[in-house]
C-alpha cells in the first residue's frame, strides 16, 4: 500500500530538514507531499534543496500564506496513496510511530487511526492547552457518540476512500475537528493508538492560540448539523 504523507509547512527552517529526513527514513513505501504555505524565513530554499533529486518528495508552494487547513487540503487533493497521513513540519510528532498508526488499517480493522498523545509517552503539556483539548475532545464524544481521548491530535492516518467525495472547507487549525466530524458522520471505523509526543512551547515556535480553540468549537457544532 502506498502511503501519502502530507506535510504543511510554514516558517519551520529550524526543524524542516530533520523532519523530512525522518519521514524519508521510515520504511513504508511512500510519497511525501510538502506544501510550503508561503514561508518567509528560508524554509522555501531548504525545501527546494531537499526535494532536488529526491523522487519521493513532491514540493508544492502556496503564496501568500493561507493557513494549515488550506495547505492540508491542497496536499490531500494531490495525494496518490492508498493511505493518507498528516505530518506537521516541527518535531512534536515522530515518524517512528508510523508502523503503529498504519497497522490497524493494513490489517483491515480500521478506516482511520488517530495517534493519541494521552496514551503514550509525552512531554508535559501547556496547562491551558491541555484543558482546551480535553474540553474539545469531550464535546466531540458528546456530539458524535464517540470515545476519543485526543480529537485534536495532528497524527491522523486515513484510508483514501474515506475522504473521497468529502468536501473539506477549513483553512486554519480547525481542519482537525472538521476531518474528525466528517469521519464520524460517515461512520468510519476509527481506532486510537499511543504515540510519543514532544510538545513545543511558544518560544520554540508553537503557533496555535486560544482563538483557534473557539474556531474548533464552532466547527464541531456546525458540522454536527450541517454538511
Amino acid at each position: 500500500m502506498l502511503l501519502s504523507v502530507i506535510m504543511p509547512v510554514y516558517n519551520e527552517a529550524a526543524t524542516v530538514e530533520e523532519i523530512v529526513c525522518r519521514v524519508l527514513a521510515e520504511p513504508h513505501e511512500k510519497e511525501l507531499i510538502i506544501v510550503d504555505d508561503g514561508s518567509t524565513d528560508g524554509t522555501s530554499e531548504l525545501l527546494q534543496h531537499l526535494a532536488s533529486g529526491e523522487p519521493r518528495i513532491r514540493l508544492l508552494r502556496q503564496d501568500p500564506n493561507q493557513g494549515k487547513g488550506a495547505a492540508v487540503r491542497r496536499g490531500l487533493e494531490e495525494a496518490r496513496g492508498d493511505i493518507l497521513l498528516i505530518q506537521d513540519a516541527d518535531l512534536e510528532y515522530d515518524p517512528a510511530d508510523y508502523s503503529i498508526l498504519l497497522k490497524p488499517i493494513e490489517e483491515g480493522r480500521a478506516d482511520a487511526v488517530y495517534g493519541s498523545r494521552f496514551l503514550g509517552v509525552h512531554r508535559a503539556f501547556l496547562f491551558w492547552h491541555l484543558v482546551g483539548n480535553r474540553f474539545l475532545t469531550f464535546l466531540t464524544n458528546l456530539l458524535y457518540n464517540a470515545t476519543l481521548t485526543d480529537m485534536e491530535t495532528c497524527y491522523k492516518a486515513i484510508r483514501r476512500e474515506f475522504l473521497e467525495g468529502v468536501r473539506l472547507r477549513s483553512n486554519t487549525f480547525d481542519i482537525e475537528p472538521e476531518i474528525t466530524a466528517k469521519l464520524l458522520k460517515r461512520r468510519a471505523r476509527l481506532y486510537e493508538v499511543p504515540i510519543s509526543y514532544y510538545g513545543r512551547d511558544f518560544s520554540e515556535g508553537k503557533k496555535i492560540h486560544w482563538h483557534d480553540g473557539l474556531r474548533a468549537l464552532w466547527t464541531l457544532l456546525k458540522y454536527r448539523f450541517l454538511d
